[in-house]
């Protein structure tokens, strides 16, 4: 009889083992599942690719991206899937929505009659493709976005990019995930 008892210790610790390892199993499978389901539905990381955003983002930035935001507004930093001209998601910055008006005059942007005071634009030129006429009004449901980086920015005054469709916005940039200690996208 006392030879039955170290047997039955032995099958109890090997049943107790494989418990735990299903039990971590469950919770590992579980987080990556979670994982996955929070960075395919709320969260997206998006690296920057060119200098259209400087000084406010640097290529080789990475950003976190949510795709659950109200409607974007002006200020806004967005990452933008556009099928027209660009291959790669491009990042820009909202300047008016649906309704609104635009003009560039002398180096200066208007919405709505107003000029903007924009601390984080690095000059402005108008782009080589003069096809885009001044002032507009922005169609409702699409958005005129600008890169800080006026000087070396394909966007909303081009007709490669043009105005931008809601459905095209991936996403608003929440904050910048590196270089590791500069968070802050807003300027």
């Amino acid at each position: 009889m006392e030879d039955n008892k170290p047997n039955e210790n032995t099958k109890t610790k090997s049943k107790m083992i494989l418990q735990n390892f299903y039990d971590i199993a469950e919770i590992m499978t579980s987080a990556v599942i979670a994982i996955m389901i929070m960075f395919t539905f709320i969260f997206r990381f998006v690296g920057v690719i060119g200098s259209s955003m400087d000084t406010t983002l640097a290529e080789g930035d990475w950003l976190c991206v949510s795709a659950y935001i109200a409607e974007p507004e002006y200020g806004d930093i967005v990452i933008i899937t556009h099928s027209n001209f660009f291959t790669e998601p491009i990042v820009k910055r909202v300047i008016a929505v649906g309704g609104q008006s635009v003009d560039i005059k002398n180096g200066s942007v208007y919405v709505d009659g107003k000029k903007l005071s924009e601390k984080y634009t690095r000059g402005m030129t108008m782009p080589i493709d003069y096809s885009i006429t001044f002032p507009l009004e922005v169609p409702e449901g699409k958005y005129f976005v600008l890169g800080d980086n006026r000087e070396n920015s394909t966007d909303s005054r081009s007709s490669l990019c043009g105005f931008i469709d809601e459905d095209d916005i991936l996403g608003r940039v929440l904050f910048r995930l590196l270089p590791f200690g500069n968070f802050n996208v807003n300027i």
